[in-house]
């Protein structure tokens, strides 16, 4: 999305609020509308929340500030110069904080060889919200300059979008860039969308049809089961990944869809077998990989979670999500899983 002269990557909607400013938004209202199922609604408040959503532009000046709110509680964010960490700012909640960037001095005093190797063109200003962060923009002042978004050559080629649960999302994770999914993106030199949402990647028909309908990304995996293990039972989990998958893949049959089924958790290793989480997470990833055969598509492919979550002890304690080590080992071998189904 592009707004007042910068690209708001990973935001489906700017949302006016009574006291001015901009409310980012992963997904647009009636998306959002459309999450959950009866008694459980949190797909709607995650939809909120800002994993991997990015500000992104050039300025013909030295010299830049932005002005960003947190909303109910305090965050922060990480600039970046390309892909060269630059800093982090804190953001308080309801207070506007104003950042005042400015170019890196080293860049000037390197062959500009050594600044052309990352995705990003170096001259581009990256944004990046911690994935927890309600934030709202408030406005920029560029000193008179020009200000504009990235243009084609300074960003990857090829966009991924990845949908899935917490732990696409990234929970647990310390630093925005250490999220498996970024993680895979830097090593496939793709860019990347983030539609993780936290306990609540549950499927839905309103969720299919976004997806399907996107017609600005050139990969999609879907990573699906853990969210549904205690709310839904085998026969609908099945209907819904044959629905979900099935509306993606036809729609752009050129666009490679890989699905992921429940990464390695506890639910493997509970004392009590008969579990409700143990049962359905061993008959949940037995679905998933029939259905994409069952279905048989050409551009609909597999990848099962144990490729992805090697180690064990890449888990943090609650023995569910990945520590930060955890996702940089995921992203590498998830990257060496998925090269082969990039376009060209």
């Amino acid at each position: 999305m592009i707004h007042d002269g910068l690209e708001f990557h990973n935001v489906g909607e700017l949302e006016a609020l009574p006291g001015g400013g901009l409310k980012l938004q992963r997904l647009p209202a009636a998306v959002r509308d459309g999450l959950g199922i009866p008694g459980h609604r949190r797909g709607r408040f995650y939809a909120h929340r800002l994993s991997g959503v990015e500000l992104r532009f050039v300025v013909e000046s030295p010299f830049f500030a932005v002005s960003l709110m947190a909303l109910e509680a305090d965050t922060h964010v990480v600039v970046y110069r390309g892909d060269f960490a630059h800093g982090r700012y804190e953001l308080r909640a309801g207070v506007a904080t104003t950042l005042c960037l400015e170019d890196p001095p080293a860049f000037a005093a390197v062959d500009p060889a050594m600044l052309r190797h990352g995705r990003f063109e170096a001259d581009l200003w990256r944004i990046l919200f911690h994935q927890d962060a309600r934030a709202a923009y408030l406005g920029h002042d560029a000193y008179g300059a020009v200000i504009r978004p990235p243009r084609q050559e300074e960003v990857p080629s090829l966009r991924w979008l990845a949908y899935g649960s917490s732990i696409t999302y990234g929970a647990n994770t310390q630093h925005p860039a250490t999220t498996y999914v970024q993680q895979a993106a830097r090593r496939l030199g793709v860019d990347v969308l983030n539609l993780g949402l936290p306990g609540s990647c549950m499927a839905e028909p309103a969720m299919a049809e976004y997806l399907a309908s996107r017609t600005d990304v050139d990969l999609m995996t879907c990573e699906l089961g853990v969210n549904m293990t205690g709310w839904i039972e085998p026969p609908e989990f099945e209907r819904r990944v044959r629905h979900l998958l099935m509306t993606i893949a036809d729609r752009r049959p050129e666009r490679p869809v890989v699905a992921l089924n429940i990464y390695p958790n506890r639910a493997d290793y509970l004392r009590n077998r008969g579990d409700q989480d143990a049962v359905r997470t061993e008959v949940f990833n037995r679905i998933v990989p029939a259905v994409v055969r069952d279905l048989g598509r050409s551009n609909l492919h597999v990848i099962d979670g144990r490729q992805v979550l090697q180690d064990l002890d890449g888990l943090t304690t609650d023995l569910l999500h990945p520590s930060d080590e955890g996702h940089m080992a995921m992203g590498g071998h998830l990257a060496t899983a998925l090269r082969s189904y990039l376009p060209g």
